[in-house]
This record gives C-alpha cells, structure tokens and sequence, in this order.
C-alpha cells in the first residue's frame, strides 16, 4: 500500500534522511522511534510535500501512485494525511468551515461537485459523536484556545471525515497529559480499516501502549536502523537508543 525506497532528503546543505526504506501494508500501523535529531519530522514533512524539505533520491508510493511527482494538495487529494506535531491556529475560521473547505477541495480534485451542506452536516456530526467530540467544538476558531488534547482529537476528526488512505501520526503525544493521550490514543485507534493504513511517530513508548502498532522501526541518523514487533519499544524504552545510534 505505502512503500517508500532509498529516499534521500537535504534541508538547506544537510542530507537529513540517508536511503531510508520503509514498506506499510494495507490495515496496519506502524511506529517510527527514534531520539531527536534523527530525521523522524523530516521524513513526515518531505513526505507530505513540505517547503524546503528536498528530496534528493529514491521513491514514495501509494498504492501505485508516485507520491514525490504531486503538489502536497494533490498527495492530500490522493489520501495521504499529515497529522502535525504542534496544530497551527487559525484565527477567524470556524472548525466546520475548515473542515467543508478541506472536503470539498478534495472532491473538487476527483470532479466530483461540492457536498449539499445537510449531508455535509450530518456527516460531520456523526463523525464527531464517533469521537466523542462536542458539538460546540466545531463553532469555534480552529484550534483557538484549543487544549493540546483538543486539538489532536480535532485532528482525529479531519481524518474519520476524510477519510485518508495512509495517515502520518508525527508525535501526537507531544505536550498531551495521560487523560488527554488516551483520549486521543482511543480516536486514532477507532480509525483504523482493513483499506487504510497508519504510521505513528513518537519518541516514547508510552503512546504505543495504547496505540498497539503491527511494526516498530528504529531510526538513527537518517535510515532505519533496526525493525521488529511491539517488543522491541518496550526494548528501546528501557535500555534507549545508545546501540542503534553506535551502528548508525
């Protein structure tokens, strides 16, 4: 489903990702590990098209489509989803509004016309009662005086309305309480599909207790160190990165 070969990304003069390799099927998530610096951000960033984050070599694919030669909006359009570490605030759109733009671009690009705004209603509605998200929530400007917790769970509801193919999860747990990391933790996991696939970025094993990937991969210094089950998290959570980082 999401395959990625010997991908090469320079931001400014520095090589970041170094023939990185990764393969994702279809209904499994996966978890990326690694300590700072090491080129996890940057792989979420160059793969969803961001500024500045160039791809110097090798391939992405989803499905069998060739993520590197799309704009971001059009790998968006495609099914690709970047949940951000820190959400950016939005001040003067509402949360609906930004969700019937997000929407409606996206059927824009398949020719298909703009959602009639009851079924569009209905839609987000049910998906944020899935969630347990209140209503309310969706008035307000995007994630204005939004708590972390609630602005990982709104995005959380971007991706049940849009429904993505393959879904980057880049440190959700950042800045999340233990209340905030299980609420969000039990959205994600409510999102999960034999047709969709999820790779989840984090430092700590802590999100992986209630995110139970299929894989975990090392990653040190720009390439996939190490690959194994849920096992080897709680390996890296209690000896660290020390031994990859020497074989890196």
């Amino acid at each position: 489903m999401f395959e990625v070969k010997d991908l090469h990304v320079t931001v400014g003069d520095t090589e970041i990702i170094k023939g990185l390799s990764l393969s994702v099927p279809a209904g499994e998530t996966h978890a990326i590990m690694g300590p700072n610096g090491s080129g996890k951000s940057t792989l979420a960033y160059a793969l969803s098209g961001r500024d500045g984050y160039a791809v110097t070599a090798g391939s992405a694919k989803l499905d069998d489509l060739d993520l590197l030669a799309l704009k971001p909006e059009e790998r968006a359009a495609a099914g690709l989803f970047l949940s951000f570490q820190y959400p950016i605030e939005i001040p003067g759109l509402s949360a609906i509004a930004f969700l019937k733009a997000a929407i409606n671009a996206q059927r824009a690009s398949r020719g298909e016309p703009p959602m009639p705004a009851p079924e569009l209603l209905k839609l987000m509605r049910a998906k944020a009662d899935g969630l347990k998200i209140d209503q309310e929530m969706l008035k307000r400007p995007l994630n204005v005086g939004f708590s972390g917790g609630e602005k990982k769970r709104f995005e959380a509801l971007q991706m049940a309305v849009l429904e993505p193919r393959f879904a980057i999860l880049d440190e959700t747990d950042s800045g999340l309480d233990i209340d905030a990391l299980k609420i969000v933790a039990q959205n994600v996991n409510a999102l999960r599909a034999p047709d969709r696939a999820m790779l989840v970025i984090t430092h700590y094993q802590r999100l992986l207790d209630y995110i139970k990937p299929d894989r975990v991969h090392v990653l040190a210094k720009g390439s996939i160190v190490a690959s194994g089950g849920p096992e080897l998290a709680l390996e890296l959570e209690r000896e660290g990165y020390d031994r990859y980082m020497r074989a890196a």
